[in-house]
């Protein structure tokens, strides 16, 4: 009769990490209340009491005012699938990406909600092959020596091999986004800036693999108006000249 009150479709990101904390608690002090549970989430006992309310309408916890809060099987189900995804995903950032633990951590609380069974499946894959395999390992420390991942002051080889790129004036159909005639349509490769400019572009949708227009170049060459995802979007001389492309 409990699980015909569950529906997995009403359980929202915050009631997952509740899930998730009551887990944590239980793991590590064998007992999880409520005044525990508001002092790892830092929030107030009041907020956790109707979260615990509905946990336990949904049959996940068996809670009772006053008392020790207990996962139910279905709950201890599903705060595990929560948790084994913030796990995998909290190392591949802090592992794999060079991220400290408070980015890592962070970013994994973020996605951990939404990552797909497919998609865990992958990372999975992903994290085995870039940890046991010869080619994955030597693939993981070209990455993270790389100056671009790790501030480097020295060069790595994917910083050269752009560089060459550059001097050999873009070879066959490889340009730059400011080269490109307006009309015409380019997919990207490589947003060859730093800092705070490649950051703003890529907050603006310009990564990898997505298809820009160039609308049209101001007489003086600044500013560039493209076309992306619909909509028209500004760039700086030199933020076009940073993106490297393929005509299409």
């Amino acid at each position: 009769m409990v699980k015909a009150q569950i529906d997995h479709k009403d359980i929202t990101s915050s009631l997952e990490d509740y899930l998730e904390t009551i887990f944590e608690l239980v793991r590590d002090r064998k007992v999880a209340r409520v005044r525990d549970i508001a002092e790892a989430r830092q929030v107030k006992a009041s907020s956790v009491t109707p979260a615990m309310r509905r946990l336990s309408r949904m049959g996940l916890i068996k809670y009772e005012r006053r008392e020790f809060i207990e996962l139910t099987a279905e709950g201890e189900k599903l705060a595990r699938r929560v948790y084994s995804r913030h796990q995998i995903l909290e190392r591949f950032f802090q592992n794999f990406l060079g991220l400290n633990s408070s980015e890592a951590r962070e970013n994994a609380c973020a996605m951990e909600h939404s990552l797909t069974n497919e998609a865990m499946e992958r990372f999975v894959r992903l994290f085995e092959f870039l940890r046991g395999c010869p080619a994955g390992k030597e693939l993981l420390q070209t990455f993270l020596h790389c100056s671009e991942v790790q501030g480097a002051t020295r060069e790595c080889a994917f910083d050269r091999a752009l560089k060459q790129q550059s001097k050999r004036k873009r070879e066959h159909s490889t340009i730059s986004l400011f080269d490109l005639k307006p009309g015409k349509k380019g997919r990207v490769i490589q947003i060859n800036a730093k800092g705070s400019m490649r950051r703003r572009m890529l907050d603006l949708g310009i990564l990898p693999d997505t298809i820009i227009e160039i609308e049209r170049i101001a007489p003086s060459g600044d500013p560039v108006w493209i076309k992306l995802g619909g909509f028209q979007l500004s760039l700086r001389k030199r933020e076009a000249e940073s993106v490297l492309l393929t005509t299409v």
